[in-house]
Parts: C-alpha cells; structure tokens; sequence
C-alpha cells in the first residue's frame, strides 16, 4: 500500500469523477481502459485552452498505473501543458484518489504523458497560435 499523499495545493483539477460500480469488474477495482478514458478527457481539456479549439489525442506517451482505483473513490485529473509544438501539444497527467470518507486518505495512482494535435473543421491538423 502506497503511502498517503495530499493533493496538489494551488491547483485545481481539470477533472474529478466518482466511478461507479458499472465501470468496476466482480472485485471492485476500476477498469484500467475507464481510467485511461477520463485521462484522456483531463488531458484534452488543457489542450484545448491552449489549441484555443478542437484537437485529437495523436500519442499516449507514456501511462503508469500506480495503484488501484476503487468503487466510490473521489479521483481528481490534474493536468498540466508540458510543450506546445508547432501542432502539438503535450500534457502530463497526475490522478489521485481520495479513499474513506470518515478517515481521508489520498493515493496517487496514475500519471500519463498523453500529445495532442490540433485540427481544423477538416479534422486536418493546423498551427497551435495560442502560445499558453
């Protein structure tokens, strides 16, 4: 069992979800491609502020599962824009889940580097102008 952590201070999530028994399997951990999703989503918001418009995830860099996700967790996205290309965009993801409400405890459990591109209405990709 991983030690406890606390949350990011200063940072706001850009996403939190609760996962609901429907994406769990018969013992209760989170299915890895449900968390993969929402990290996904998390990453794609900050990309988009960035794009200031539509992208499309063109890399999962790297995805490290840490520890299990479980029925009735608080699981908060944190991400952050690492590098912005000349199309792309890079964006690191840190999720956490808080555990046991009459005794916090939070855990991180999976960090992701996931790339964006953004694209036009042709879903064809086009310049990022928006340097953060």
């Amino acid at each position: 069992m991983a030690a406890p952590v606390k949350l990011p201070e200063g940072r706001q999530p850009a996403l939190r979800v609760v996962p609901m028994p429907a994406d769990a399997n018969q013992h209760g951990d989170i299915f890895g491609g449900w968390i993969m999703s929402q990290v996904d989503i998390a990453g794609s918001i900050a990309a988009v502020r960035i794009a200031r418009g539509r992208v499309a995830t063109v890399a999962v860099n790297s995805f490290q599962f840490k520890q299990p996700v479980l029925v009735g967790d608080v699981v908060s996205f944190y991400a952050e824009v690492v590098r912005v290309g000349r199309t792309s965009i890079t964006v690191n993801v840190e999720v956490y889940a808080q555990r046991r409400p009459e005794r916090e405890e939070v855990v991180k459990v999976t960090e992701a580097t996931l790339t964006y591109v953004a694209i036009d209405d042709k879903r064809q990709p086009r310049v990022v102008t928006a340097q953060q």
